[in-house]
């Protein structure tokens, strides 16, 4: 593999031919004469060929040093375009941003948000990636992700985009026609309720408060979803209890579809937050955690 040239030597030298004289490249870029010339002379030792031929009244380019020059002229354009851009970027809102998070909230919380950035940013694409599950946003290559509660991994940074969430009991008429209603979480035992499957295949045991203490119901039926979305859909056709944030239901408990029971011991969860490595937060998700947090 070739040497690599000393790129400041080719900088004086570009800029030597350019000024015409030793002095103008001295003068315009606050160096010592001597110096840019000893490094002119260097280059030209290492190359084995003359760039300039100095005489007292003038300097002019060689045949190779006219070569040289159109090529180190082309070259430091190019890398002064590239770092040009490279600002743009930095001070421009503008690339894709993945973020991962569940249907629930990608739904409720980050479209009704983001849905400005149609008009505000064309220049950003979004990726909303509906999944359940914790993944890896580093190995997945997500630029964020979307979790309950503030705890994540080292490295990263939270950020609060929901308030706390309220979770809710609720079954249709006819579930409770048929299985009345539930007074304590203990008579829970006598419903069916449908889960919510963890990642790791395990079922969320329902956490209830009662006398100030947490207490945990596993619920047992036919039915298990990884979302809460599909829970709430199966309790409304009426495939049992289901235990979801009071949001999603809402609509159908002011309509009558469903009735909500236990209130009382139900819990309110951490809100949701963005998380994100520490490092390298571009123009782009900048703006989005700037829009999303509260």
């Amino acid at each position: 593999m070739a040497k690599r040239e000393n790129y400041n030597d080719l900088y004086l030298f570009m800029m030597v031919a350019r000024e015409g004289s030793f002095t103008a490249a001295a003068q315009r870029l606050g160096q010592a004469q001597s110096g840019i010339s000893r490094s002119v002379r260097e280059l030209e030792q290492r190359l084995g060929v003359q760039l300039l031929v100095r005489t007292t009244r003038r300097l002019s380019l060689t045949h190779a040093g006219e070569r040289l020059y159109q090529t180190v002229e082309s070259g430091f354009a190019t890398l002064d375009s590239g770092l040009a851009a490279l600002a743009w970027l930095r001070n421009t809102p503008s690339g894709t941003v993945r973020i991962n998070a569940s249907q629930h909230l990608i739904d409720k919380v980050l479209l009704p948000k983001l849905v400005t950035f149609n008009q505000r940013y064309p220049d950003i694409r979004l990726e909303l990636i509906s999944e359940s599950r914790f993944v890896d946003i580093i190995a997945e290559r997500f630029d964020a992700g979307v979790r309950l509660g503030p705890e994540v991994g080292s490295g990263m940074v939270a950020v609060r985009i929901t308030p706390d969430m309220e979770m809710a009991i609720v079954g249709t008429p006819d579930h409770f026609q048929r299985y009345g209603f539930p007074q304590t979480p203990a008579d829970l035992l006598k419903h069916p309720c449908i889960a919510y499957q963890l990642a790791d295949g395990s079922l969320y045991s329902w956490e209830l408060n009662q006398n100030d203490k947490k207490i945990h119901h596993l619920p047992q039926g036919q039915w298990a979803f990884s979302d809460s979305y599909m829970e709430a859909e199966a309790a409304r056709k009426g495939l049992g209890l289901a235990y979801v944030p009071e949001e999603l239901i809402a609509d159908d408990i002011e309509a009558g579809r469903l009735i909500r029971v236990l209130q009382r011991f139900s819990l309110r969860l951490d809100g949701s937050f963005l998380y994100y490595p520490h490092r390298n937060v571009s123009p782009a998700l900048r703006v989005v955690i700037d829009t999303l947090k509260i």
